[in-house]
């Protein structure tokens, strides 16, 4: 059982969790798309934190005798899948500004062609 200090200093916490990430979003510094994914780990926590019996279930059934350990186990995954995400939407992002430079230096090179196929003609 959490002491109740404890849970109402992890509430408050969660609360200005999501007041940064609405903060954020509301600024443009994140894309919505984005940003569910860290409403998702936020509904997480909250949830957790409201009932965190429900983190002791979740642990015995997995078989970790301790719940730290357990919670510890946890973590460490949410955290791997969150970082696995942001790679994927790193390397997507990469992806595309490989292509919009590729396609950027063929228009100019082909810019470049006009223009010198215009000055030869006003040269003739």
């Amino acid at each position: 059982m959490i002491p109740s200090t404890l849970r109402l200093t992890l509430i408050i916490a969660v609360v200005c969790y999501f007041i940064v990430i609405l903060y954020f979003l509301k600024q443009k510094a994140l894309n919505l798309k984005y940003t569910l994914l860290w409403l998702v780990a936020g509904l997480v926590m909250g949830i957790l934190v409201m009932v965190p019996e429900l983190l002791v279930s979740i642990i015995h059934i997995f078989g970790i005798q301790d719940n730290m350990n357990g919670l510890f186990i946890f973590a460490i995954a949410f955290i791997i899948m969150i970082l696995l995400s942001l790679t994927s939407i790193a390397s997507n992002q990469n992806r595309k500004i490989r292509t919009l430079t590729q396609e950027l230096s063929i228009l100019d090179k082909r810019v470049r062609e006009l223009e010198q196929a215009g000055d030869q003609e006003r040269k003739d």
